[in-house]
């Protein structure tokens, strides 16, 4: 791949003097060449990826028995694909499953989890749906090896039965009890294994599984979270930090097609097994729909820290990446804490404007702010570290996004605002900013003050590297970034 020429913006400043003091007036901008290091991706469609870490290599498991695997989380290399006999991740999924198979009515898995356990083992949490009800099962497959084949083990869950009991024991009501699809399975601080679970119907649900043999301690469906009458909330995901004490649930709300607003959210809880909070200190299970309603989005998307949304970024004159698509419906996250690097990733499949259903995966790199709420990375990931900066190098014109909270098919484009050293911001919005320790970052719009961070990463899209910023507020439950027009030099 040849080298990039990286477009950067060099803003020569000038100073005006007004009422309220003097600022710099950007006005005069030039463009320069600047050579920078070579930034190659090998791209991958898994949908729903759940990410696990082995032997310093990062695997991702998906939808419809697909997986990929990469060294640097950029470059992607598919391992397997599909419900057949050439998949290596399962050998002959149609007949080691067929009891699953035969349940959902179905020909294909939906999105599994995969982790290690204290024989060494890994253990495939996998699931089978037919698609239009919540006909469904969860079941447990077993490889020595990461990559399969995975041995069938049993089904632990089913739902949407009309003529036997429910694993409660009682009638199955959709409204109230879980699909059982999506698992996440996860250690706590003190090593008890969990599982959530759940999509659409009842809601999001969470149980206990066996340290030693992976499977649910007690009977049942377990605690249920959040959710219930069919509100459109999935793929739960739950990580763990330990700077924070905090357990993070990562949720995708709205509908996973193109058209469909999928946007990814966060709530938190001190113990594994919840209860969950948003940003507003509201328990989630107070997250539902009303009795007799159906795809109720309007409820729903007054809940959860809202940290993405479909979105695009616009492009300024001289700029490199003309035809530029924004992000459509990004979703079905998983997330990991990589102790060597003593990093954050979020990874997710999104769909593109104008492009259809095609998927393909991204990693943008997370930090946590001083509310201790995840903050995501405006860029995919390319290997950035966060350091240290003087208000000088965070100063500047930036292209603005700001997610906010409805679940919408709409995309969010970017606007353009300055960040003055004073301290103050004009533009699409105004309002005041200030850094703080050198790489975090506060910023006050219409009275909303947002708590994040800055970093310098890669813009993909302008093939430069850039400043950027990132914040999440506790007011109002959105997000903003901001991506500076300046390269680095």
């Amino acid at each position: 791949m040849k080298k990039r020429l990286i477009m950067g913006m060099i803003i020569m400043m000038g100073v005006l003097a007004n009422g309220c003091g003097i600022k710099e007036n950007y006005e005069e901008i030039k463009l320069v060449a600047n050579q920078k290091k070579e930034i190659t991706f090998h791209e991958v469609s898994v949908h729903d990826p759940s990410v696990v870490k082995h032997d310093g290599m990062y695997y991702i498991f998906g939808s419809h028995l697909s997986g990929a695997k990469s060294a640097d989380l950029m470059n992607w290399e598919k391992i397997g694909n599909g419900v057949n006999r050439s998949n290596p991740i399962i050998d002959n999924p149609l007949e080691e499953m067929k009891e699953a198979f035969t349940w959902a009515k179905t020909d294909t898995f939906w999105a599994p989890d995969v982790i290690q356990l204290e024989d060494g083992k890994f253990y495939m949490y996998y699931c089978n749906c037919e698609g239009s009800s919540p006909l469904a099962c969860l079941g447990i497959a077993v490889s020595d090896t990461i990559e399969g084949p995975y041995k069938d083990l049993g089904i632990i869950l089913k739902s949407g039965m009309t003529d036997t009991p429910s694993e409660n024991g009682d009638f199955y009501d959709a409204t109230v009890y879980p699909n059982v699809v999506d698992p996440c399975v996860y250690y706590d601080a003190s090593g008890r294994l969990w599982m959530m679970y759940g999509s659409y119907s009842g809601g999001i649900y969470v149980l206990e599984l066996n340290t030693k043999t992976g499977f649910p301690l007690d009977k049942g469906y377990g605690k249920k979270i959040l959710g219930g009458n069919h509100l459109r909330i999935e793929g739960s995901y739950v990580i763990y930090n330990p700077d924070t004490s905090y357990y993070y649930m990562f949720l995708s709300f709205g509908g996973l097609d193109a058209d469909g607003g999928y946007n990814i959210r966060v709530c938190r809880s001190k113990t594994p097994d919840g209860p969950y909070y948003d940003f507003d200190g509201r328990d989630m299970i107070e997250c539902t729909g009303a009795v007799g309603t159906f795809f109720d989005d309007e409820a729903a998307e007054k809940f959860g820290m809202k940290l993405m949304g479909g979105y695009r970024w616009s492009i300024r004159e001289g700029e490199e990446g003309i035809d530029r698509k924004g992000l459509v419906s990004p979703g079905h996250n998983s997330a990991i804490y990589d102790e060597e690097s003593d990093k954050y990733f979020l990874l997710f499949h999104t769909r593109f404007e104008k492009k259809g259903e095609m998927h393909q995966v991204r990693v943008h790199q997370m930090f946590f702010n001083e509310d201790g709420w995840p903050v995501v990375m405006p860029y995919r990931y390319t290997g950035e570290t966060q350091e240290t900066y003087k208000k000088a190098e965070v100063a500047g014109v930036y292209k603005y996004i700001n997610h906010g909270r409805k679940i919408t098919s709409d995309l969010v484009t970017s606007e353009e605002i300055t960040l003055y050293q004073n301290g103050s911001i004009e533009g699409a919005v105004n309002g005041s900013w200030k850094l703080k320790n050198g790489n975090k970052i506060e910023v006050t719009i219409d009275n909303i003050t947002y708590s994040g961070v800055c970093a310098i990463a890669y813009d993909e899209f302008g093939e430069k590297e850039v400043m950027t910023f990132t914040a999440v507020s506790v007011q109002n439950g959105q997000s903003i970034w901001g991506s500076n027009l300046e390269a680095i030099n």
